[in-house]
């Protein structure tokens, strides 16, 4: 399983802890170690790929090489067929991430180019077979709203 853009590795950890390898990317070195630290801590199958990946260079991984591919609260456009490419024939994409409806909200991110159209998470992988999709606000164990996109597709 693969956690892109992972930060402090919340999703490869609860991965790894239910017995799967998990393989955590994110630029951040100082949330990467702590993946690590966690993982050695926990004594849990999971790794750290250090990538920029919104330099250009795609991402630094083997095509076909993950079963499951989890994306949360992040949102660049040109890595939509990487991720696509990163799944294995049946595997499955779990991403969700903020609509432009969280411009209203008074916290999040407000830039537009991080937050997604009306449907469009969807049509940015055409490759993959839509299981589940939804567009709702959610609210955290704070009580603080979100407008999030949700997808769960399949690569055929």
């Amino acid at each position: 399983m693969l956690d892109l853009a992972c930060g402090r590795g919340r999703h490869a950890l609860a991965t790894a802890r239910l017995g799967l390898a998990a393989v955590g990317v994110d630029r951040n070195p100082d949330a990467l170690r702590a993946l690590l630290q966690a993982a050695r801590d926990e004594r849990l199958r999971a790794w750290a790929v250090r990538a920029d990946l919104e330099a250009g260079a795609g991402i630094p991984l083997e095509s076909a090489a993950f079963g499951a591919v989890l994306v949360f609260r992040y949102l660049w456009r040109p890595l939509a067929p990487a991720i696509e490419e990163l799944l294995r024939p049946g595997g499955i994409l779990l991403y969700e991430t903020f609509t432009q409806r969280q411009k209203d909200l008074p916290h999040g991110p407000g830039n537009a180019a991080f937050l997604l159209g009306e449907g469009e998470l969807a049509g940015l992988f055409p490759g993959l077979r839509v299981e589940a999709f939804e567009e709702a606000e959610r609210r955290d164990a704070d009580g603080r709203a979100w407008h999030l996109a949700s997808l769960l597709a399949r690569k055929p």
